[in-house]
């Protein structure tokens, strides 16, 4: 069974900076993407960055210049570098992977981890 795995995320200040990083283990074939979204209270879930195995990122509009996402294609871990926050980062973050899982006959699916609150004070 593949699960996703969050670091704890935290409180800090406006200006600081955080890192994020979640494991993906189980019985896994291969990684095809895995990224970050968040969800702040009131609001839809949105696209935070994510990258393919293969190295190729997209980041969302709001985190671009201060965000930087990366993937240890050995570990199964992606990795999301958070610099430069401000309140509005503030809200749960959701590691995802797109991935095949050994033995699957109907392809690749999307996991998702329970998320993890990161809180920017002013």
């Amino acid at each position: 069974q593949v699960q996703l795995v969050e670091s704890r995320g935290g409180l800090v200040q406006a200006g600081g900076s955080l890192r994020l990083s979640c494991i993906a283990s189980g019985s896994i074939a291969k990684v095809n993407v895995m990224g970050w979204y968040r969800q702040a209270p009131g609001k839809q879930r949105e696209t935070v960055a994510y990258i393919a195995s293969g190295g190729r990122t997209n980041y969302g509009d709001s985190v671009k210049g201060r965000f930087s996402i990366s993937i240890d294609n050995a570990k199964n871990t992606v990795y999301l570098q958070m610099n430069s926050l401000k309140p509005e980062d503030t809200a749960v973050y959701y590691c995802h992977a797109d991935l095949l899982e050994v033995g699957s006959w109907s392809g690749a699916h999307d996991y998702w981890g329970q998320g993890t609150q990161v809180t920017v004070s002013s």
